[in-house]
């Protein structure tokens, strides 16, 4: 296994899911940055790791990985159950929001 292949196998061990409640301390200590839809948070995790700064710097100048806005901020705290892929590559932490699905039902009525 190449060194890249055995940092990616690493990494998509580590990729998980997790709410917005638990990632506000890395929001707050300015180490979170969002990975647009489309982009795979893996290949931008393995891009960092590997110290990939000519591909990390084309996502940046292309919008696809940024610090969140203060809008984002502002959505997030409001739904602290929100859930999104993360991904930690030291220092930063990685995320990527999950989408709720169209077709899933609304559970309405009484018990």
């Amino acid at each position: 296994m190449s060194g890249l292949d055995s940092v990616r196998a690493d990494l998509a061990e580590m990729l998980d899911e997790a709410e917005w409640n638990w990632l506000m301390p890395h929001a707050q200590r300015d180490v979170l940055l969002v990975v647009a839809p489309g982009l795979s948070l893996l290949d931008v995790g393995v891009a960092i790791a590997s110290d990939n700064v000519a591909e990390v710097q084309s996502w940046i100048q292309q919008n696809l990985l940024a610090k969140p806005t203060a809008t984002q901020l502002s959505d997030w705290n409001s739904d602290q159950e929100k859930r999104f892929s993360a991904l930690i590559v030291r220092p930063y932490v990685l995320v990527q929001e999950l989408s709720v699905p169209s077709d899933t039902p609304e559970v309405k009525g009484t018990y």
